[in-house]
């Protein structure tokens, strides 16, 4: 019994297990604000980053724009897609078939959207291959160096990679910022953050 209990000190010693639970504990704090938003708030809200986002060069420059499904009240993109689709390509993200991987499909209008893998809708459209030019991520957390904290599933992190020439955005609510979020090696920095009051 001893031994196990030195065992799990150490354990809790190692500094990528000090990290992951450091993000948990922030995951489970934005988190919890997030789901009491009211849809009002919600709306207000994301129409204030939209505006941001609309207004912003790399955006105005772009010709392929990744967004994403919004779930579990993230910032709602859909009505940038809604006011460019006819000037830009629209991207959503989709969890290949059988794999950990993440892909991209190109958003056309009439497409339905099935539920993919974790229940997010995703288009029902071939994969693109070609190349983006600015990639909108959501996040549970973010700082003011522009650090992110996902749902820790590590599907942003590894597609960013794929993508490292890429116009980076990540976008969150104003409490979801802090001066400081934990990071390590495999974690992908944005380009550019932006909550409904702030540009980072």
């Amino acid at each position: 019994m001893l031994f196990q209990s030195q065992l799990k000190d150490l354990w809790g010693m190692m500094p990528w297990v000090s990290l992951h639970r450091r993000k948990e504990v922030l995951r489970a704090l934005d988190t919890q604000k997030r789901r009491i938003m009211t849809d009002d708030e919600i709306t207000e809200q994301s129409s204030k980053v939209v505006d941001m986002i609309a207004a912003s060069r790399h955006f105005q420059e772009a010709k392929t724009v990744m967004v994403y499904f919004p779930v579990h009240n993230e910032v709602d993109l859909r009505g940038l897609v809604r006011q460019y689709q006819d000037q830009k390509t629209f991207l959503y993200p989709a969890i290949a078939h059988g794999t950990n991987d993440m892909e991209v499909r190109v958003f056309e209008p009439h497409t339905p959207f099935h539920k993919g893998r974790f229940g997010i809708p995703q288009p029902g459209t071939s994969a693109y291959q070609g190349p983006i030019d600015m990639i909108i991520v959501p996040g549970i957390s973010f700082d003011h160096q522009c650090n992110r904290v996902g749902r820790g599933g590590g599907f942003y992190d590894r597609f960013l990679k794929r993508y490292s020439h890429s116009y980076k955005v990540g976008v969150g609510y104003d409490f979801q910022l802090h001066k400081d979020v934990p990071h390590g090696l495999f974690d992908v920095r944005m380009n550019r953050v932006f909550t409904p009051t702030r540009k980072i």
